[in-house]
């Protein structure tokens, strides 16, 4: 047969079509425009974010020098170069009396009209940073993706920076972005980076109310405003989005996290970061995603993100949790949760479709405090049993079932003081044939797993083997009207939460059979 050169030529590009990689194809169609309709065809929930379940980020920097020698018994805001400048009588405070960061900052510097924040950033000396150890730390907690704070309210830029010369290499001498990065990347995590300097323009108001702000220092301070002022000028965009630009190109993060405020930035500002992150995404060959808190983006262009909170029922859509043990800074003599509520509150978050970002505040040096370092080995053991019923899994028919629940969901529920019992479980799945019961306490007696009851239709499935993750003893239980109830083991493999791997048969329908119409007349 002869083949003309019209079939040649379709042959040809038949050929070419083949040879090019669809991803390839997947990036030329996708062309991610700056407006909400064009960039709410991003996936915007990548799987591997999904089946992380547990990652880090590290809340460090100039101002975790500020509280080196405050008073452990004393509280002090957490935005302290904005609290700094509350001197009760400038910028006013409730009872008219200066703030205890401003008492602090005063003592140990002077008055913060003389010897403002730029004093805290000249005596950064970050000696004590390890990237491998901060690495080696994170792989073993168990986290799957991990990162600085790259810069929070106070303008630092945590990495070696063109677009800003507040920066830990010129104050500091340091680049712990390309070291995490590095570090990270070689252990098997994903990279993530989070950003507040948003709020910067509020942040350093108080500092502009006091004045005596030399003018070249504006790149640090913003432009003078008032305290109630919301609108950024010009500059502030520009700077800010530099920064953004910069940090995406040099470092091409996996997560970009943001804190508030940013939704009092302009529409066309949101839009651009968005189209261009995604974009870069897609020319690095990789599904990256984007978390925000309050209403910043759609929710079907970003993952939402509740600091310190949680929704107290599942939801469609994966979600993020941004907690710490402690304070989100250094404070001397700090308490931390334990390792017991840390567990509980990530199989809590787990169960309701949401993941855990955690803080790791170091001390000033850099350095990770033991009492953290033990909080991070302990996570990492349970997770080393347990692990197969977080990663990977996705929200069952019911998300769980006990006596102790969130009265209400959202941003900051951990303050209310939550003791998980025995009688609280909770339930993830893998497919339609492994089912997780997670035991919130240690089991006593008998576990009686309610949701699973015969009498309910959540379960309809045959069970054809439970194991307690970790053990090899053998689980004697039974199925009835009441639930599944298991006797409680001679054993535990764990000292926190204690998971019940169920094997399912899986759904079944059966085929008619034959023609569907054999049994018509």
């Amino acid at each position: 047969m002869q083949i003309n050169k019209f079939h040649k030529l379709a042959f040809l590009a038949l050929a070419l079509q083949v040879l090019v990689p669809t991803n390839m194809q997947a990036q030329k169609k996708k062309k991610f425009k700056e407006n909400w309709k064009s960039l709410e065809k991003v996936n915007q929930e990548p799987e591997w974010f999904q089946d992380a379940k547990f990652g880090i980020y590290a809340h460090w920097g100039p101002v975790s020098n500020a509280f080196v020698g405050a008073d452990p018994k004393q509280h002090y805001a957490g935005w302290h170069g904005m609290k700094m400048y509350t001197d009760g009588k400038i910028v006013p405070t409730k009872n008219g009396k200066p703030s205890s960061n401003y008492l602090l900052h005063k003592k140990k510097y002077g008055d913060p009209k003389e010897k403002g924040y730029i004093e805290i950033i000249e005596e950064f000396k970050p000696t004590g940073f390890d990237a491998k150890e901060w690495a080696r730390l994170f792989k073993l907690s168990g986290a799957k993706f991990a990162g600085p704070v790259a810069m929070h309210h106070d303008n630092f830029a945590m990495w070696d920076a063109k677009s800003t010369r507040w920066n830990s290499m010129n104050y500091g001498g340091i680049d712990p972005s390309a070291a995490l990065k590095k570090e990270i990347e070689a252990n098997g995590m994903k990279f993530m980076a989070s950003f507040h300097h948003a709020f910067t323009w509020q942040y350093y108001a108080p500092a502009h109310a006091h004045g005596n702000i030399n003018p070249k220092d504006y790149d640090l301070y913003t432009s003078p405003h008032s305290l109630d002022s919301k609108t950024p000028d010009k500059r502030f965009y520009k700077e800010w989005w530099a920064k953004l630009k910069e940090y995406i190109d040099v470092y091409q993060p996996d997560l970009i996290w943001f804190d508030w405020w940013l939704e009092n930035m302009t529409e066309e500002s949101r839009q651009k970061f968005l189209a261009y992150y995604y974009n870069a995404g897609q020319k690095w060959g990789k599904d990256v995603a984007v978390a925000y808190k309050e209403s910043t983006f759609p929710a079907s262009t970003a993952i939402k993100d509740y600091e310190r909170g949680r929704p107290n029922q599942p939801t469609k859509d994966v979600w993020l949790t941004d907690t710490s043990p402690g304070q989100w800074f250094f404070r001397p003599g700090a308490k931390y949760k334990t390792p017991n509520e840390l567990v509980d509150i990530l199989v809590d978050i787990v169960a309701k479709n949401g993941c855990m970002l955690l803080n790791v505040p170091p001390n000033p040096d850099g350095s990770i405090p033991k009492e953290m370092a033990y909080l991070l080995e302990e996570m990492g053991a349970w997770l080393q049993v347990n692990g197969e019923s977080i990663y990977g899994t996705r929200p069952w028919t019911v998300f769980g079932e006990g006596p102790t629940r969130l009265p209400e969901g959202g941003h900051k529920v951990e303050k209310i003081k939550i003791v998980y019992k025995n009688t609280d479980i909770r339930y993830v799945k893998k497919g339609d044939k492994l089912l997780y019961a997670t035991v919130m306490d240690a089991p006593k007696v008998v576990t009686v797993l309610k949701a699973l009851s015969t009498d309910l239709g959540a379960l309809n499935s045959k069970i054809e083997k439970i194991e307690l993750l970790g053990s090899n003893e053998k689980v004697e239980w039974v199925r009835d009207e009441r639930g599944v109830v298991i006797e409680a083991p001679n054993n535990l493999p764990t000292k926190y939460a204690h998971v019940y791997k169920i094997t399912l048969e899986g759904y079944k329908e059966n085929q008619i059979g034959g023609a569907v119409d054999a049994h018509v007349d």
